[in-house]
């Protein structure tokens, strides 16, 4: 195995205790691959953090990726790797393993910096915000998707009140060419696409259909990021699980591709609109419509220095532990290992859950879990175009992610209230035709994937009109 990984950065061979003392009874955190410990190099007494991964073609990727980013003041750096054999007390032998010296970042998570601050304002959000994008931007100018952004993986350099704030865990990251496949996320961050190509994925390998290969690109992590960013501002994601066993629900699957969410009044009152505004350029369930990094660096909510100052609710949520207990074992997953689920999963009845979120979710839409009445704002109106637009969407999501007991006569009444809300497409109708679509059923059994296709289409052509 080649041990040069870039003409300037080549992995020792040689045992890293010769250089550095491991403290390995200190353990910092847990990384997607393996284990963060502490270790101290001998000749300057300067501490550092310790990722040890076992060494295969993966683990020298995240390390090629994580090379090629560092060098930037929002990304945690990345000094040397070492190759060695490892044995750990659980283990009958030794192991290969790469073990990366990385900066040591004292300072944790972003998020638990939140939680603990009086005083949080959208001003300094925006400030998290921006230092978060540049680490993005870091990786994008490179072509790196980094795949897996999240609270876990933005970290603070110290203690101090004004610290940097950076990127980490690489293990993930892939080289942009277009064409990334690999179905790699964490439940609330995760981009509708994503999802889509892991059913494409999916239906491929039990070769139930010929498809054309679903890809997705960099623009993924840029809905992570305005996930981040909702989380950030009101303190509770955009998309939730009903049930707390179930990290990943079908309808949460479907909300994500439909991009349904919501600004409860409770905390987003006091919040700007160009936040809003941003939040919903960054939420954009069409890939070609979503926002790149470079457009986010310009955005106005990024450089207008008349941010609220009004305290933000996001650091009292935070502390509810029961909701961001959850939110973390969903992030803390093994991403590797998400599959759509086999069995059908009976949902409990969302006026019986004890769900901290769908509690949360109920009083800011006016109503409590009893049905109490409570005087809140009325649902925002929603145009005629969100309407078509969520329908199309509807059909898309049923025909990607079926749910386990499906009708053809329900897909058939879906697609009919569709053509009813864009009666005047010609592309629509032409392409329904072929489908052998009459009008009210489809003749034959109809391709799924074609018709998916065709509604993103029409939803294109709808945007255009507007």
């Amino acid at each position: 195995m080649d041990n040069q990984i870039r003409n300037d950065f080549v992995i020792k061979t040689s045992s890293i205790l010769d250089e550095y003392k491991v403290c390995w009874t200190q353990k910092l955190g847990t990384g997607i691959n393996g284990p963060v410990r502490s270790c101290i190099k001998k000749s300057s007494e300067e501490r550092f953090a310790l990722k040890i991964i076992l060494d295969n073609p993966s683990s020298r990727e995240e390390v090629r990726h994580h090379r090629r980013a560092t060098g930037n003041k929002y990304i945690v750096t990345l000094y040397e790797v070492y190759a060695n054999d490892v044995q750990f007390p659980t283990e009958n032998e030794p192991k290969s393993r790469l073990l990366l010296v990385l900066e040591l970042m004292d300072g944790g998570e972003l998020f638990d910096r939140i939680r603990q601050q009086r005083g949080f304002t959208e001003s300094r959000a925006v400030d998290y915000a921006t230092q978060v994008a540049k680490a993005v931007y870091r990786c994008h100018s490179l072509n790196i998707a980094h795949r897996d952004l999240k609270p876990e993986n933005l970290l603070l350099k110290d203690n101090s009140e004004n610290s940097v704030v950076k990127l980490s865990d690489f293990g993930f990251a892939k080289y942009d060419d277009g064409n990334l496949m690999t179905p790699n996320y964490t439940p609330y961050y995760v981009a509708p696409q994503v999802l889509e190509a892991q059913q494409r994925q999916r239906t491929r390998d039990k070769d139930i259909i010929s498809v054309a290969t679903y890809t997705y690109d960099k623009s993924c992590d840029m809905w992570s990021l305005g996930v981040i960013l909702y989380i950030m501002l009101c303190g509770y994601p955009p998309f939730y699980s009903e049930t707390p066993s179930q990290k990943l629900s079908h309808q949460m699957r479907c909300r994500i591709m439909a991009g349904e969410y919501q600004f409860p009044k409770e905390e987003w009152s006091i919040i700007s609109a160009e936040a809003k505004d941003a939040v919903k350029s960054l939420l954009m369930v069409e890939p070609t419509e979503r926002m790149t990094i470079d457009q986010f660096l310009q955005h106005p909510w990024l450089n207008n220095p008349r941010n609220s100052d009004a305290q933000l609710h996001s650091p009292a949520i935070m502390l509810d532990k029961n909701m961001m207990e959850e939110a973390k074992q969903a992030h803390s997953e093994q991403l590797t290992n998400m599959r759509l689920p086999e069995k059908r999963v009976v949902l409990k009845s969302v006026l019986k859950s004890n769900n901290p979120i769908v509690r949360k979710r109920f009083r800011s839409r006016g109503c409590t879990l009893d049905n109490k009445s409570s005087e809140e704002e009325p649902p925002t109106k929603v145009s005629k175009n969100d309407h078509i637009l969520t329908q199309l969407r509807d059909v898309i999501a049923y025909c990607i992610l079926p749910p386990k007991v499906s009708k053809e006569e329900d897909l058939s009444q879906m697609v009919k209230k569709a053509c009813q809300l864009v009666p005047s497409s010609k592309s629509l109708q032409d392409g329904l035709q072929l489908l052998n679509w009459n009008g009210e059923e489809f003749g034959d059994k109809v391709d799924k994937n074609k018709l998916a296709q065709l509604m993103r289409e029409t939803i294109q052509q709808v945007n255009l009109d507007g």
